[in-house]
């Protein structure tokens, strides 16, 4: 049976957009990433538009640890009794704001912008509930899901792959103009690794961070 996936779209930087997408499981919902604390509203308005309210989602699952995908985490966990799992290795994002935790250090005048930009304000950092790696299972929660490590955006990236074949990507991959590898790599050698590891991987549609939903088939047609 096809997964039911509401895919949530809300303006990030000019001219860009993020996503995180709610997945309806048993007896309840799994949130893939959280979206920009900016566009909270407009998030948990669609939240509550497609029967999500506190009491019936079973968990939060972070992609990775930037602030685009995560500034929503600690509010939801908190306002719908849901756990927030994510891989440690991008734990100091999360917990200390830092969104250069487990990256290459860039020159000091990116890392100055970075600081300034791309941060997670204090209200809204927080301590996920449980860790998540390669090979774990979502089942738990209802959803018949693997994870699987894709480092290179970040350290801790992971991707999520449903039983049904839907793979949430995170930012290992995008489709802002066509699918590709997503313009902000932190380690291209992982990255590229990362990318040749999916191809063992029974994947149909891909569900970036950025972007739209994309065949996987595609992918490998303008990748081989």
């Amino acid at each position: 049976m096809p997964l039911n996936i509401l895919q949530i779209t809300v303006p990030f930087m000019p001219g860009t957009s993020v996503n995180c997408y709610l997945v309806a499981v048993v007896e309840g919902f799994v949130l893939v990433d959280s979206g920009t604390a900016r566009q909270r509203n407009r998030i948990e308005d669609a939240l509550h538009k497609a029967g999500c309210h506190p009491g019936n989602l079973n968990l939060i699952v972070l992609t990775h640890g930037d602030f685009d995908h995560c500034a929503n985490a600690a509010y939801f966990a908190k306002t719908y009794r849901a756990p927030i799992v994510m891989h440690a290795a991008d734990r100091g994002m999360v917990q200390d704001g830092d969104m250069l935790f487990g990256r290459k250090q860039p020159n000091i005048v990116m890392k100055t912008l970075i600081g300034l930009l791309m941060r997670l304000h204090p209200d809204n950092r927080f301590t996920p509930d449980a860790f998540i790696k390669e090979g774990d299972s979502l089942t738990e929660y209802g959803f018949d899901a693997q994870v699987i490590e894709i480092p290179g955006h970040s350290s801790g990236s992971v991707g999520l792959l449903a039983a049904t074949g839907d793979f949430f990507c995170g930012d290992l991959l995008a489709n802002t103009k066509q699918p590709d590898v997503w313009s902000i790599i932190d380690d291209e050698a992982a990255a590229q690794a990362s990318v040749k590891k999916l191809a063992a991987y029974p994947i149909t549609t891909v569900y970036p961070g950025h972007g739209n939903p994309f065949d996987m088939q595609v992918f490998w047609e303008l990748h081989p």
